[in-house]
């Protein structure tokens, strides 16, 4: 016997929402998301090619959440502190991607 099958046990009227499996629209995969659009640059520092995303005004979890998750997914170091997200290399495009499917908004400043 599962879980499913002891709440109906219990609950015997209850009838389970359609909606109650889904995510609340202003959170994805853990994360807030916010209306203003995030922003993406690129700037060199010390020679090296960075990309920084500014402007997420969620919470400090979240923020690391975001940062882990770009840093995973294209696969390169990077680092969050003073409420940026610093990715090591030109990711411009893969970060507007990535960002883009988990439900932000983005802005490409620069070059």
């Amino acid at each position: 016997m599962d879980l499913q099958d002891q709440l109906k046990n219990l609950f015997p009227d209850h009838t389970p929402d359609e909606n109650a499996n889904e995510e609340n629209s202003s959170v994805n995969n853990g994360i807030w998301l916010q209306d203003e659009a995030l922003e993406c640059h690129f700037v060199k520092r010390k020679g090296k090619a960075n990309t920084i995303i500014k402007g997420y005004n969620g919470a400090d979890e979240d923020f690391k959440k975001l940062a882990k998750t770009l840093k995973k997914e294209l696969g390169v170091g990077g680092s969050s502190k003073n409420n940026e997200i610093i990715i090591q290399g030109d990711y411009r495009k893969q970060i507007i991607q990535i960002l883009e499917e988990l439900g932000f908004k983005t802005k490409r400043v620069g070059g």
